[in-house]
């Protein structure tokens, strides 16, 4: 790994406070996260710790409302913050992300007194959420889940079904779980908040991957879970609304993280580049490597300010649903081709774990699978520019 620090990114934030608030996360990557990254990934260690951490520091609720323990900071912050955790270590960026997207349900729809009760545990108070959408049988087609919830006559519900590809599954605090509550298709779905030490819930074996090891992604299994009415977020059958509404916000964060990989990745090559020396001179210098230099540094360039647009209009109320499926499809991909780049120009070097592009590449393949593949960004964005497709 080079020895040589990366240049900090040059960022235009709307507040001092901001500014601080980046500083500080960018003291906590760099000393308490990027340090024991490649070590407790190789391992399949999840950092626990470093989620307390976050939080006893404001950083697990920022864009969340200051009345339950969030940091009151808008999107177009808290996504640089993000970028800022997954440079250092997709699992933490990514988790935070994932933990924000579980809380999305209960601080957008849910009552005033759920607020009060759950979220200043959930945003400060050391506790890591998941999100329950997808199935074995259901991935992209979300809308055909088969997990039930059941109410009996004294008002409890009754959740059975499996959970599939969950981050955090299995060692979560709570789950925001999207169940069939009424009939086939969106309208008979229902959101839920479920404590992760509840009788029946219990999580599989994580899934054996390719990249991001220490973060576990596993099947979670619902046996009888029974929760009361008073943890169900919204109106029954609103569930598959909110749950779209969160990912509309969700697909930033996983772009925010692209971008954060994607710069570790440049930042890494532009290392090794300039201290590789071929034919009496830096590798640097050859106009080859300079062109794919210049390429990766634009890409990334590129997607920060599709996903800061995107989250502008979001912080000023306005549709963003379009805006986000272009950035995650856009920072997505221009994180493989910036990740795959970074191994080429390190050449065999690269393709050892002597050095962390590599890894890069490994992690940056699932970003374009993840709250939503590619395709179906692509599927969104067609449909508000063409029109809905023909039946």
């Amino acid at each position: 790994m080079s020895d040589r620090d990366p240049q900090p990114v040059e960022r235009q934030l709307p507040t001092e406070e901001a500014r601080d608030l980046l500083a500080l996360v960018r003291d906590i990557a760099q000393r308490e996260i990027a340090p024991k990254a490649a070590e407790e990934e190789d391992a399949g260690r999840f950092p626990r710790e470093v989620f307390t951490l976050l939080s006893e520091s404001g950083l697990l609720g920022l864009p969340y409302d200051a009345e339950y323990g969030g940091g009151d900071q808008p999107y177009e912050v808290y996504l640089q913050v993000l970028e800022e955790l997954a440079a250092a270590r997709l699992t933490v960026g990514l988790g935070l992300s994932v933990h924000t997207l579980a809380s999305y349900a209960l601080a957008t729809y849910g009552t005033k007194q759920q607020q009060v009760e759950h979220l200043p545990a959930m945003l400060g108070g050391g506790l890591l959420g998941a999100y329950c959408l997808s199935e074995p049988s259901s991935g992209s087609d979300a809308a055909s889940l088969r997990t039930k919830a059941v109410r009996e006559n004294g008002g409890e519900w009754v959740i059975d079904g499996t959970k599939a590809w969950i981050t955090h599954g299995g060692i979560a605090d709570f789950y925001t779980v999207m169940a069939r509550t009424g009939e086939d298709g969106p309208r008979g779905i229902t959101a839920f908040l479920v404590p992760g030490d509840a009788p029946g819930l219990t999580g599989a074996t994580p899934e054996k991957k390719m990249g991001m090891k220490g973060s576990p992604t596993a099947q979670v299994h619902f046996d009888g879970v029974r929760v009361g009415d008073d943890r169900r977020i919204g109106e029954e059958g609103q569930g598959f609304f909110i749950a779209l509404s969160a990912l509309d916000s969700g697909r930033l964060g996983i772009a925010a993280c692209a971008i954060g990989l994607a710069q570790a990745a440049l930042d890494e090559a532009v290392a090794y580049a300039t201290q590789r020396r071929q034919f009496g001179r830096p590798i640097a210098d050859f106009q080859g490597l300079r062109f794919m230099i210049a390429d990766m540094a634009t890409q990334i360039e590129a997607g920060r300010a599709l996903y800061l647009a995107a989250a502008r209009l979001r912080d000023a109320g306005r549709p963003f649903a379009k805006q986000a499926a272009m950035a995650k499809l856009h920072c997505t991909d221009a994180a493989m081709k910036v990740t795959t780049d970074a191994v080429q120009i390190l050449g065999g070097y690269g393709y050892t774990a002597d050095f962390p592009a590599e890894r890069y590449m490994r992690e940056a393949k699932v970003l374009q699978i993840v709250e939503g593949t590619n395709q179906i960004q692509r599927m969104v964005i067609a449909r508000h520019v063409a029109g809905p497709e023909a039946r």
